[in-house]
């Protein structure tokens, strides 16, 4: 089996807000999803949100917060799933539920890294 990370990006718009109910739903759809990954077997690591902290290092020491506000849309979080393809992969990520909210996922191969 390969690994294959699943990149969530989520749509940087500050005019949309969800009531509570709307969030529960959506929660709900992410732990089905995921459920469901995980019931073939094929999660291999439950991956995390990201907040929306965050510095940007570039070279000469220089230090940026981040991120921009200028950005179209923002990684929000990442899992790491099992599949022998990455058009199985693929198949996997359609059920997102970010896809329901305007978001996307990039699904990209892992390279291991050998020590």
């Amino acid at each position: 089996m390969n690994e294959f990370t699943f990149i969530f990006r989520n749509a940087n718009d500050p005019d949309v807000q969800f009531s509570p109910e709307q969030m529960q739903s959506i929660l709900t759809q992410w732990r089905d999803w995921m459920g469901s990954i995980a019931a073939q077997n094929k999660l291999a690591s439950p991956g995390n949100r990201l907040g929306f902290d965050a510095k940007v290092l570039k070279p000469n020491d220089v230090i940026t917060d981040g991120p921009y506000v200028e950005m179209k849309e923002m990684v929000s979080g990442y899992i790491i799933v099992k599949t022998d393809t990455i058009e199985e992969a693929a198949e996997l990520a359609k059920g997102c539920p970010v896809l329901k909210v305007g978001g996307s996922v990039e699904v990209r191969s892992i390279i291991p890294m050998s020590m």
